[in-house]
């Protein structure tokens, strides 16, 4: 072999492994790991074209860097020992290592990439779906990923699938959850309790307070099952406890990346007005956002849930509540969010019911659901010519359906 070598043959270069000691590791969190001997094998760390493994790169980058801790997932365990061969064979110190505990599905799974393809699966095949549901998808490709269990369509092909169907993509990266409106400061509160604990009850904590307590010594060794569940509570809690200016910043600076038009669309007393009454009831930036899109979207190419037509206006005094309130409306000023509450209010009273059967088919008139920001700003932030144009749309379509 060494001739072979010097005569230019290509070649690797491999670390000779003791074969008669075990490799013994400190790690923070799982105590002394221990290889026997033998169990490491004779490892590449030059390949034949020249370039280093990553195994000998990465001790050496780390000793001239000076790393002094290594904190990775316990996937990376197998690496350490032939790190630490390498190291005393260089006569470089050893880092501090800590392999933490993965994060798993709540079904004990591994998170993965395509836990998102798997999903959309799922809902295509509840739905029947067997023709691709998107245009720029041909249907070989379709089918095949359809009936595969490990074929992988481009994230931007997943997204406008899920669209399609209605349904919504499990986030797994970081930029998932950037794009699905979690505050980062929740994130990092809720990753840090995966595995650690400060103690005590405390749950719920900034990064300055995840700073002062984090502790090594204070972390799991067994998996942390991912609970989105709570997560969203975590959020949803964090976007409430913010003022109203604070949340608004906060939307106006996600928008402005991830939903241009929709900012672009509003003016800033709609935005005031939708960001003051979506903060209680958003669990999310996303969520604002789509409690947002009824303000936006054209008068005559607003949608209609048809349940909810059936519900609030086809049935009892719906319809009769409407006219009603359009003559109310016709003549309300200032037409601001108190003086719609005010005028709501009159009319429930007047009527003997209670807000909701005043509320709701106007609510529906409005925005074509029963699910919508407060009634009050919902009115104000349309304005009174277009709440009384969709009114009018309202009566005009459904008047000839009642009941």
């Amino acid at each position: 072999r060494r001739r072979r070598a010097e005569a230019g043959e290509p070649h690797v270069v491999r670390f000779r492994a003791p074969d008669d000691e075990p490799v013994v590791v400190r790690d923070e969190v799982l105590g002394e790991v221990v290889l026997a001997a033998g169990e490491v094998d004779d490892f590449v760390i030059r390949k034949a074209d020249g370039f280093p493994t990553y195994h000998f790169a990465c001790v050496v980058d780390d000793e001239l860097m000076g790393v002094t801790h290594v904190i990775r997932g316990q996937e990376h365990l197998a690496n350490t020992p032939r790190h630490a061969l390498l190291q005393r064979a260089l006569g470089f110190s050893t880092p501090v290592y800590a392999h933490l505990p993965l994060i798993v599905n709540p079904d004990g799974s591994k998170m993965s990439k395509r836990d998102r393809d798997k999903a959309l699966r799922a809902a295509c095949r509840a739905q029947g779906i067997t023709a691709p549901p998107v245009a720029d998808l041909d249907e070989e490709t379709f089918r095949r990923w359809l009936s595969s269990a490990k074929e992988q369509l481009p994230a931007e092909t997943l997204t406008a699938i899920a669209q399609a169907l209605g349904v919504a993509l499990p986030e797994i990266d970081v930029q998932d959850f950037r794009e699905a409106g979690y505050l980062p400061e929740v994130l990092c509160n809720y990753l840090a309790l995966l595995g650690w604990s400060p103690g005590g009850d405390v749950e719920k904590f900034d990064l300055d307070f995840l700073a002062a307590r984090f502790d090594l010594a204070r972390l799991g060794k067994s998996a942390a099952r991912f609970d989105r569940d709570k997560l969203l509570a975590f959020n949803t809690d964090a976007i409430a406890a913010m003022d109203d200016e604070a949340f608004l910043a906060r939307f106006r600076a996600w928008a402005q990346e991830r939903e241009p038009e929709l900012l672009a669309a509003l003016d800033e007393e709609q935005l005031r007005l939708l960001c003051r009454g979506l903060k209680p009831r958003s669990k999310t930036l996303r969520a604002a956002a789509q409690g947002m899109r009824f303000a936006v979207v054209a008068d005559e190419a607003l949608v209609y849930d048809a349940k909810a037509v059936e519900k609030t206006l086809l049935r009892g005094e719906g319809l009769a509540t409407l006219e009603q309130l359009r003559q109310a409306l016709a003549g309300l000023e200032p037409f601001s969010p108190e003086a719609v509450d005010a005028q709501l209010r009159a009319l429930a009273e007047e009527r003997g019911v209670g807000l909701g059967k005043v509320a709701q088919p106007l609510r529906v008139a409005l925005t074509g659901s029963t699910v919508s920001p407060p009634i009050d700003i919902t009115v104000a932030a349309l304005g009174k010519e277009r709440a009384l144009a969709r009114i009018d749309r309202a009566l005009s379509r459904f008047a000839s359906q009642q009941r």
